[in-house]
């Protein structure tokens, strides 16, 4: 029997960076080109460090000035974790054996979609 998804451990693994075994490959292609998947992205960036800067709250002083600290960090977060998403996914399709292309299957389905409605739209066949 292959595993289909990966169990509590391999996805910690993954998470961090690490590969899985080639039986999970339809589960990684899911995970990077699926539906959701700059969601699931930029989840597994931007929730992990929230707790961190949360510390930056117990600094003494008013509330805006640890706020202001964490928004010095995170904003600037968001910004490349946002801008490296099309990067990080190509990295990722590579590591796992997967051709880099791949990452461009919904931006290519979408300009198919749109080059159908266009041409419906305008009586062309």
């Amino acid at each position: 029997m292959t595993d289909s998804t990966p169990n509590l451990w391999q996805r910690l693994r993954y998470v961090g960076g690490g590969t899985l075994p080639p039986s999970m490959a339809d589960w990684v292609l899911n995970d990077l080109t699926g539906p959701g998947a700059t969601r699931r992205y930029l989840m597994r960036f931007l929730l992990p460090v929230l707790p961190v800067l949360c510390l930056f709250l117990l600094v003494p002083g008013p509330l805006w000035m640890g706020l202001s600290m964490m928004a010095l960090l995170y904003l600037p977060l968001i910004y490349f974790t946002v801008a490296l998403v099309y990067v990080y996914r190509r990295h990722r399709l590579v590591s796992h054996g997967f051709d880099p292309e791949l990452a461009d299957t919904a931006e290519v389905r979408r300009a198919e979609a749109e080059r159908i409605a266009y041409e419906t739209r305008h009586n062309r066949a």
